[in-house]
C-alpha cells in the first residue's frame, strides 16, 4: 500500500478515538477545485472510493488518506497568451506597456484559464500508530509530506510531532556497515547506494545494479564519501531504500509476507484492509529496530553507553 515512508514522532499520546477522528475529517473532506482555483486538499476514503469511511483502524493503527487536485495551467502558455495580448494592446495604443499593467494583465489570463485548465489529483496516505506514537506518510518528498501534515493539524486543532533525531548520525553508521563490512545480521544490503563528499555536495555517485562490497565503492568510502542513501532487506520482511533523513523508498513488503493474503474469496477492500494490517505491524517493528540503531528516542539509549563509542557497536 505505502510506497514511502517519512515518518514523525508525536510528543504527547494520541487522544483521538476512530469515532472522533472520522467526524474531524469530516469537516476537512476533499472537494474539488472550484473555477477560479489552482488547488484543493482535503480528506477522501482511506481505502476505496466505493466506502464512505474517511478512517480505517486496526491494531491501534488509524489510516487516513489526503487527496490533492490541482489545476494545470503551463506558465509557458500563460506567458504566450500574456506576450500576444501586451502585443495587441502596444500596437493598437501606440504605447509601451509597463511592469505594474504586465502583472494585471497576467493574472486576468490565469483566470480566464483557470476554468478551463484540466485537473490531476495525488492521494497521500497516512498511518496515525497510536501504541508505538509514530506518525507514517507515505510521500516522496519533504513537502509532500508536510503539507498533508499541516492540513493534519488544521483538521485537529493541534498535533505536537516532530521529525526523528538520531543521535547515531545515518550516513555514518551506513558508510560504517560498508566500509567495515559489519552490516547487522537482520539487515541485507541491496544493489544500490548513493555516495556524496560532504565537503563538496555536488560530488554525488549514484549506483545501481552494483556490487556494493566491491573496491569500486569502497575507494570512494576511504576517499571520504559518506553514504546518503543505502537499498536493504530488512529480516525477510520489507525491502527499501534507506536515506540519510530516515525516509524509506521503493517500500515492499515481502512475498512471503503476504502469502496469506492469497485468498479468491476476498473483496477489493477486506483485501486492502488486510494488507494495511501486514504493512502497519511491519512499519511498527522496524520504526523500533531503527530505533534500536540509529537511537531515535531517549529511551532507546543505554544510559550506561557512551554515544560517541557507537562505532564499536555492531548494533
Amino acid at each position: 500500500m505505502f510506497k514511502n515512508a517519512r515518518f514523525f514522532r508525536m510528543d504527547q499520546p494520541f487522544e483521538f478515538s476512530d469515532t472522533e477522528l472520522e467526524e474531524a475529517l469530516g469537516r476537512r473532506r476533499f472537494r474539488p477545485c472550484g473555477p477560479i482555483e489552482t488547488a484543493t486538499l482535503g480528506w477522501t476514503p482511506s481505502l476505496a472510493e466505493e466506502t464512505e469511511a474517511l478512517v480505517w483502524t486496526v491494531s491501534g493503527c488509524h489510516l487516513v488518506c489526503a487527496r490533492l487536485q490541482e489545476r494545470l495551467l503551463p506558465s509557458s502558455a500563460v506567458a504566450e497568451a500574456l506576450d500576444e495580448r501586451v502585443s495587441e494592446l502596444e500596437a493598437g495604443e501606440a504605447r509601451d506597456v509597463g511592469r505594474s499593467e504586465r502583472r494585471r494583465l497576467r493574472e486576468q489570463i490565469i483566470n480566464e484559464m483557470l476554468p478551463r485548465a484540466f485537473t490531476r489529483s495525488r492521494r497521500t496516505q497516512l498511518s496515525i500508530d497510536t501504541e508505538s506514537g509514530w506518525l507514517v506518510v507515505d510521500a516522496s518528498s519533504e513537502k509532500q509530506a508536510e503539507d498533508v501534515m499541516s492540513l493534519l493539524r488544521e483538521t485537529l486543532g493541534s498535533l505536537p510531532v516532530r521529525l526523528p533525531n538520531p543521535v547515531r548520525p545515518v550516513s555514518r553508521v551506513l558508510t560504517h556497515w560498508l566500509l567495515e563490512d559489519r552490516v547487522p545480521s537482520d539487515f541485507v544490503v541491496g544493489d544500490a547506494c548513493e555516495l556524496r563528499d560532504p565537503g563538496e555536495q555536488a560530488s554525488v555517485v549514484r549506483c545501481r545494479r552494483q556490487d556494493l562490497t566491491s573496491d569500486e565503492i569502497l575507494n570512494h568510502l576511504r576517499a571520504g564519501k559518506q553514504v546518503t542513501q543505502l537499498a536493504l532487506e530488512w529480516d525477510g520482511r520489507l525491502s527499501f531504500t534507506l536515506a540519510e533523513d530516515l525516509s524509506l523508498r521503493r517500500l515492499r513488503v515481502a512475498e512471503t509476507v503476504l502469502e496469506t493474503l492469497d485468498d479468491d474469496d476476498m473483496d477489493p477492500v477486506q483485501r486492502l484492509e488486510a494488507e494495511f494490517v501486514i504493512l502497519a505491524l511491519q512499519v511498527r517493528q522496524l520504526i523500533a529496530r531503527l530505533d534500536e540503531v540509529f537511537g531515535l528516542t531517549p529511551e532507546s539509549l543505554d544510559a550506561g553507553t557512551d554515544s560517541a563509542t557507537w562505532r564499536d557497536t555492531p548494533f
